[in-house]
This record gives C-alpha cells, structure tokens and sequence, in this order.
C-alpha cells in the first residue's frame, strides 16, 4: 500500500468513524460528511493523473460540483433546523412531527 492510498483511506475512514460515533451537532455530522468527499475526490483525482488517460478526466470535476451541491443543501438544512428547533443537536429532531 502507498503512503498516498493509506492516506486517503484514513482520512476517509477517519470521517466515516467521526461521522459514525460524534453525531451530536448536525454541524459536526456535514463536516464529517464534506471530508469523506474531499478525500474521495483528491484520491480520484490521483487515480485520473496516474492513469493518463483523458477519458475519466471529468469525474473528479462532477464529484466536486456533487460535494458543492450537498453542502449547500446541508447548510440550508442546518439554516432551517436551527430556526425551527433553536438548537443544530441532533437528537432534538423528531422526523414524526416535521
């Protein structure tokens, strides 16, 4: 295993876990969620330069303009969360009663 792949799977491990054990602030939830994306899209885009192909040069690029798109969805979340509810914590929502 190379030091770049071990890299980006304990980081994407490491936000998988966060996102696992530490879900108390719907905040810390998109954080860990927006570091498995930005680890996944940096290791894409390895794999695209090492293969030198220009066919898959595009997926880091919709990756990222996915990943941009769910963070803003999860802000507006956390924007209305914290308006209804007062608090980001996560086990103040109650799905029933939305």
């Amino acid at each position: 295993m190379t030091p770049s792949h071990f890299a980006f799977t304990s980081a994407f491990m490491l936000g998988l876990t966060g996102l696992a054990l530490h879900r108390y602030h719907l905040l810390s939830a998109l954080l860990c969620l927006e570091g498995m994306m930005l680890s996944l899209f940096i290791a894409l885009s390895l794999w695209t330069l090492q293969l030198d192909s220009t066919c898959f040069s595009a997926s880091p690029m919709l990756l990222l303009a996915f990943s941009a798109c769910e963070a803003s969805a999860g802000l507006a979340l956390l924007v209305a969360t914290a308006r209804t509810h007062g608090t980001d914590h996560l086990q103040s929502l109650n799905l029933l009663q939305c």
